[in-house]
């Protein structure tokens, strides 16, 4: 094997290796603009729907929709969803069904309450309107703790299965998520949701790096032919 050959051995592993990572880099950057894209998308409508009116509720809204609904609330059914800290205060979401004439219930979100009932909590009685939007069901995750139907104490969104531990005949298959009134009092329990959820946008920053990463690439390669195409002459 000549000089030259041995020479263009050493310089082809590299180099595939090189190129083969440069094309890893570049498509993680061009996935991370779509996503980027995608997002920046996403919450543009969510503003629009939140800044747009309710809607009555549809049969089958559509998720993360702007909807209100009129029934009544079965405050002997509430139920406890999830875990969440308020400062130092551990808590979780109220839950109660909001039953209608001639429709399936629907489960609603009221919003924040501490775990400990010790606070008052607002019970509205009579008929009652509900605006907020509407969240999908979910299905528990590998690290989901289990549901207590019995103390009704939940922490996946399943609305089914949390309106079969309630008693319920029939039951919407998404929730609620009530959307605090401007008027209420801010310190109030249950403490509604102000806004529709707004999903982090971190796109752009993942995308900077990978591309910042695929041009470092490049840059140490093509220092590190110089070298060797130097060290051949």
């Amino acid at each position: 094997m000549t000089r030259s050959q041995k020479g263009g051995r050493r310089l082809f592993l590299p180099s595939l290796v090189s190129g083969g990572s440069l094309v890893i880099l570049l498509g993680l950057g061009a996935w991370q603009v779509d996503r980027l894209i995608w997002k920046t998308e996403l919450l543009a409508r969510f503003d629009a729907v939140e800044a747009g009116p309710a809607q009555p509720v549809p049969a089958s809204p559509a998720p993360y929709a702007k909807v209100s609904a009129t029934g009544r609330f079965d405050h002997a059914r509430e139920a406890l969803l999830g875990i969440e800290l308020h400062g130092p205060t551990l808590g979780g979401h109220l839950v109660t069904p909001l039953i209608r004439d001639g429709a399936p219930a629907i489960l609603v979100d009221r919003g924040w309450v501490p775990a400990e009932r010790d606070a008052t909590i607002t019970h509205p009685d009579g008929e009652v309107t509900v605006t907020g939007w509407v969240r999908p069901g979910e299905t528990p995750g590998w690290f989901t703790p289990a549901d207590d139907g019995p103390g009704r104490r939940f922490y996946t969104y399943d609305p089914r299965t949390i309106g079969a531990a309630l008693g319920l005949t029939s039951v919407e298959p998404w929730t609620l998520v009530a959307l605090a009134d401007g008027r209420a009092n801010p310190i109030a329990l249950p403490q509604a949701a102000q806004r529709l959820p707004r999903p982090n946008n971190n796109h752009l920053g993942y995308a900077i790096t990978w591309f910042g990463l695929a041009a470092a690439l490049v840059g140490v390669y093509l220092v590190w032919l110089r070298r060797r195409l130097k060290e051949k002459a």
